[in-house]
């Protein structure tokens, strides 16, 4: 297990994080998702050893885990974080950089991982390409191989797939999230993707201001998201009156734009400004008593007319 313990820690006396406290069993997938600056790579750096934090501890397996300010070099070994700045060497190939972290007692052994791992990342035929030819998303898929290469216990993914296409994106994500579960990898993942988030991990960990404000499961946080930052995080976001659709609730309610649909009569009462076409309909954008409001229609709505929404059940 992954023990944080009231682990807090600041840059240049600038609070960054604050009594988090969270354990993690082996083999879960944690998204941790927050807005820039919320800590959620400094969490990493102290969990991997690069940072020593100014207040509680870690451990893994009930070993503590200590920072630079014990180890001379940072990092531990059943651990491995890949940052975003990749670490590859430029003037080895694609192929050598993966190997360079597997045994050459068995070469013919070595040849053929070293391939599983390209064709994971999709770039089998990058394989004698030198890195510094490479794309940056290139270069980050390359990163993630040469990170499963050493067969980890944990591993910590800082923004893994930031520089890589959507069309690669998606299939690649499958693929890896599918090899850490199978593997029983322990994974970590700080990202601003909610799709990371929503769909791969088994936990989401939402921070703020180096605080954690949410926890719980990706489906109950997406429906239940307690605020509006929390919410915001997975996309467009409606805070709507709760009264306007239940009389006998009070508070507020938040809202995705899929879960509102038109409804001429309804007392909620829009006027649109703007539509974006977004494949399968279109994205309005209105306005309701000076506050902005986003919903789905299957067609575009003529900008400065009016109409009425009602909850999508």
């Amino acid at each position: 297990m992954l023990s944080i313990q009231n682990i807090s820690f600041s840059y240049n006396n600038t609070p960054v994080l604050n009594q988090l406290s969270l354990d993690i069993i082996p083999g879960e997938h944690l998204s941790i998702i927050g807005a820039s600056g919320c800590g959620k790579s400094t969490l990493l750096k102290l969990i991997y050893g690069l940072l020593t934090p100014s207040d509680g501890n870690l451990y893994w397996n009930e070993k503590k885990l200590l920072g630079p300010d014990f180890n001379i070099v940072p990092g531990e070994d059943d651990m491995k974080y890949l940052a975003q700045d990749f670490g590859l060497m430029p003037f080895i190939t694609a192929s050598e950089n993966i190997g360079k972290y597997l045994s050459n007692f068995y070469p013919i052994k070595k040849k053929k991982r070293i391939f599983e791992l390209l064709e994971m990342v999709g770039m089998a035929e990058y394989a004698n390409v030198k890195a510094q030819f490479l794309s940056g998303g290139q270069q980050q898929r390359i990163a993630l191989a040469q990170v499963l290469a050493q067969e980890p216990k944990v591993l910590l993914l800082d923004e893994p797939f930031s520089h890589i296409d959507n069309f690669q994106k998606n299939t690649l994500r499958r693929d890896l999230f599918h090899h850490l579960k199978s593997s029983k990898i322990t994974c970590l993942v700080a990202t601003h993707d909610a799709t990371d988030a929503l769909s791969f991990a088994d936990n989401v960990l939402v921070l703020k201001d180096g605080k954690k404000i949410a926890y719980n499961t990706p489906k109950e946080l997406y429906l239940n998201p307690g605020s509006t930052y929390t919410a915001s995080l997975f996309g467009d976001v409606n805070t709507i009156d709760a009264q306007l659709f239940f009389p006998d609730r009070k508070g507020f309610l938040w809202i995705y734009p899929h879960q509102l649909k038109v409804k001429e009569d309804s007392k909620l009462r829009v006027k649109v400004l703007d539509n974006y076409f977004s494949g399968n309909g279109y994205l309005i954008k209105g306005i309701s008593k000076g506050k902005i409001l986003f919903f789905l229609h299957h067609t575009s709505i003529p900008s400065g007319s009016e109409t009425g929404l009602c909850l999508n059940r």
